[in-house]
């Protein structure tokens, strides 16, 4: 199945020099693991510290997860899932077609089987923030040190 492999492919095939990459994925929940090995993969290969790596393994799994979970699908069926380390800052971003809410940490609760993964993206994240347009939504974070990318 060549669907299986084309993030893994397209994230060997970045360049580890400060470049971004960009993974366009189905909207399923199978694609949770393939962008989070694709990361990865090409973090290490970058250089980028083990620390901020799992952190960013973490952040992406939520972020792809909720809009799976949450979202809509962009208009061609798929999400979009870009990152870019700059100066030791990893910034990962997730684009869906939008849902009936803008994302927002839940309230904290001991006995909710879940709901919990915008606090952990913020529990992780020097900063992360949400975009909205007519297309969609962004849901970002900065990992790794403090970005120069401001929400608004």
């Amino acid at each position: 199945m060549a669907a299986a492999s084309t993030p893994e492919r397209l994230a060997a095939a970045a360049p580890a020099n400060g470049d971004s990459c960009t993974l366009r994925v189905p909207w399923l929940p199978t694609s949770v693991s393939r962008v989070r090995r694709a990361l990865v993969e090409d973090l290490v290969a970058r250089g980028v510290p083990t620390t901020t790596v799992d952190e960013s393994e973490i952040v992406v799994s939520e972020l792809v997860s909720n809009a799976i979970r949450h979202a809509r699908p962009l208009g061609d069926g798929n999400l979009r899932v870009h990152w870019k380390v700059k100066a030791g800052v990893v910034e990962v971003e997730v684009t869906d077609g939008g849902g009936d809410t803008s994302p927002r940490p839940a309230p904290r609760t001991v006995w909710a089987p879940s709901g919990r993964g915008l606090r952990i993206v913020r529990s992780l994240a020097h900063e992360w923030g949400v975009s909205d347009d007519r297309n969609g939504s962004t849901v970002w974070a900065s990992l790794g040190g403090p970005s120069r990318r401001r929400s608004r």
